[in-house]
C-alpha cells in the first residue's frame, strides 16, 4: 500500500530531477585571469597577470538595479580576488577576503551574483597583498573600468574616452625599500604616442572618464589649450562643476571631465612631470584634418582642491563622531590607525540610520588616498576648509592635515577601510568598519 507521502515524493521527483538537470544561467561577465606578455609599445614589453588577455581589462557596463552575474575564472596558480571598487553591494561578493569574499582558488572558477549600484563611473581590479613582490596586486595588469548605467542617460556629450593610467617595471627606490618608483608608464597598456589618438572633431563635447589605476602614485594630467569640466568625482554628480587646467587623481580615484573641443589641433593629453610623460603617461589627442607633432606645453601653476567642486554650506552636525588618527610606525610595520597596524587594528563602529562623522588625522607628512569599501561619503571638511556636496569613495588626505566625512551606513556588513596606495596598505594601513548593533 503506498502512502500518502510516497504518492507525493513521486510525483515531485521528476520536477526535482529536472531542475537539477537545468542548465545554470549565463554569466553576464565572464572574467579570466591569466599570465600574459604585453606589448606597452616602442619595444617595451612586460609579463603580468591580466583580465581577459588585455590590459586594462573589458570596459564593462551594467545597469543599475539590474541584477548581474560574473563568473570570475583563475587560470592561474595562485589564489586572486575581483574587487568591485565603488560598488554597494554586500561583503560576501565585494572582493576583498577580509570582509568575507571568498578567494578564487589557482586553477578555479566561482560565481558572483549582485545587483550594481550606484550609478557612475567605478572600477573593478585585485586586491591582494603584495608586500615587497612587485608582480603582485595593484602592481599587475588586474584592472579595468566599470561603468554601472543610470536608467535613463541624458548622455550631454558626443564622445565617451576611457583613460586608465598604469606604471610599470617598479623598483624600490630608496634602500629601506619603502619608496617604490617606476621605469615605464602607460595610459590604456600604451605608452604616450604607440596607441591609437583619441580621434575628435571641432565642436564636439568630450567626457574623458579618468581613472587612476596606479598601486601607489598620484598623477596631474593637463591638455593644453583646453579645460576641464569636471562633473563628477568617483563617479558621483558634483554639486558644483568647475572647469580647471590640470587634473590631480590619487590612486583609485576617478574624474569625469568634459572638454570642448574648439582648438583644432594634434595634442598631448599627459602628465605634467616631464620624467612621467616622457616614460609614457600620456595620450595623444588629434582633430579631424589635423597632422604634424603632438603639442604639449607645461600648464600654468594650479592647485588642486576637492573644495573647489562643493558647497560652502556648512553640511549637518553629525550623530557620531568616529576619530582616525594615521601614523607611521617602526615595529616592522610602517603604518598605524589609532595606534594598531593591520591586522591587529582595532574595527571601528557606525551607527546604522544616521549621520556619521569620520575624522581622518594623519600626523605623518606624507598624503595617503584611503578607501572605504561598500560605501560613499561626503567631504564636509578638508584641512580646515568646511565644504558639502563633494561624494567619493577615495580621499587624499594631506600630510599633516585633518579631513572630515559623514556618510549614513545603509549597506551592513564588514566594510575594509585602506590607503590606496598598496605599500602602506600592505604594512599596517588598514581596519574594518563594522556596524553597531
Amino acid at each position: 500500500m503506498i502512502t500518502r507521502r510516497q504518492l507525493l515524493a513521486c510525483a515531485s521527483a521528476p520536477l526535482l530531477a529536472h531542475a537539477a538537470d537545468a542548465p545554470p544561467a549565463p554569466a553576464d561577465v565572464t572574467l579570466v585571469l591569466s599570465e600574459i606578455k604585453a606589448d606597452l609599445g616602442f619595444g617595451k614589453s612586460v609579463k603580468t597577470v591580466a583580465y581577459n588577455g588585455q590590459i586594462p581589462g573589458p570596459l564593462l557596463r551594467f545597469t543599475a538595479g539590474k541584477p548581474a552575474i560574473v563568473d570570475v575564472v583563475n587560470e592561474t596558480r595562485e589564489p586572486e580576488m575581483v574587487h568591485w571598487h565603488g560598488f554597494h553591494i554586500p561583503p560576501e561578493v565585494d572582493g576583498a577576503h577580509e570582509e568575507g569574499t571568498p578567494m578564487v582558488q589557482g586553477r578555479d572558477r566561482r560565481r558572483f551574483a549582485f545587483t550594481p549600484d550606484p550609478a557612475g563611473t567605478r572600477w573593478y581590479h585585485a586586491h591582494a597583498m603584495a608586500g615587497h613582490n612587485l608582480t603582485k596586486g595593484g602592481y599587475s595588469g588586474q584592472f579595468g573600468m566599470a561603468i554601472i548605467e543610470p536608467r535613463e542617460n541624458p548622455a550631454r556629450y558626443d564622445l565617451e574616452v576611457p583613460v586608465i593610467l598604469h606604471e610599470w617595471d617598479p623598483f624600490f627606490s630608496s634602500e629601506m625599500d619603502m619608496d617604490v618608483d617606476y621605469r615605464i608608464f602607460s595610459v590604456n597598456g600604451k605608452m604616450l604616442g604607440a596607441g591609437e589618438p583619441v580621434r575628435v572633431r571641432n565642436g564636439r563635447r568630450v567626457l574623458f572618464r579618468l581613472l587612476n589605476a596606479s598601486a601607489t602614485m598620484p598623477h596631474r594630467l593637463a591638455l593644453p589649450g583646453h579645460q576641464f569640466e569636471v562633473i563628477a568625482l568617483d563617479g558621483n554628480a558634483l554639486a558644483s562643476p568647475a572647469r580647471v587646467p590640470v587634473i590631480e587623481i590619487a590612486p583609485g580615484e576617478r574624474v569625469d571631465a568634459i572638454v570642448e573641443m574648439k582648438t583644432p589641433g594634434v595634442y598631448v593629453l599627459g602628465e605634467t612631470d616631464d620624467r612621467q610623460r616622457l616614460a609614457g603617461c600620456g595620450l595623444v589627442v588629434e582633430y579631424a584634418g589635423a597632422t604634424g607633432r603632438p603639442l604639449w606645453t607645461k600648464p600654468v601653476p594650479f592647485a588642486w582642491d576637492y573644495t573647489i567642486f562643493g558647497s560652502r554650506d556648512k553640511a549637518p552636525v553629525p550623530a557620531v563622531t568616529v576619530p582616525l588618527v594615521f601614523e607611521p610606525r617602526t615595529d616592522g610595520n610602517l603604518w598605524a590607525i589609532n595606534g594598531k597596524s593591520f591586522p591587529k587594528t582595532d574595527p571601528f563602529f557606525v551607527t546604522p540610520g544616521v549621520r556619521n562623522r569620520l575624522v581622518f588625522d594623519n600626523r605623518s607628512s606624507m598624503s595617503h588616498p584611503v578607501h572605504l569599501h561598500r560605501h560613499t561619503f561626503e567631504i564636509v571638511s578638508y584641512a580646515g576648509r568646511s565644504t558639502s556636496g563633494v561624494f567619493k569613495d577615495v580621499v587624499s588626505v594631506p600630510g599633516r592635515s585633518i579631513v572630515e566625512v559623514d556618510l549614513t551606513p545603509v549597506t551592513p556588513g564588514p566594510s575594509l577601510f585602506h590607503c590606496h596606495q598598496q605599500f602602506h596598505m600592505d604594512f599596517g594601513f588598514m581596519a574594518l568598519m563594522q556596524y553597531r548593533i
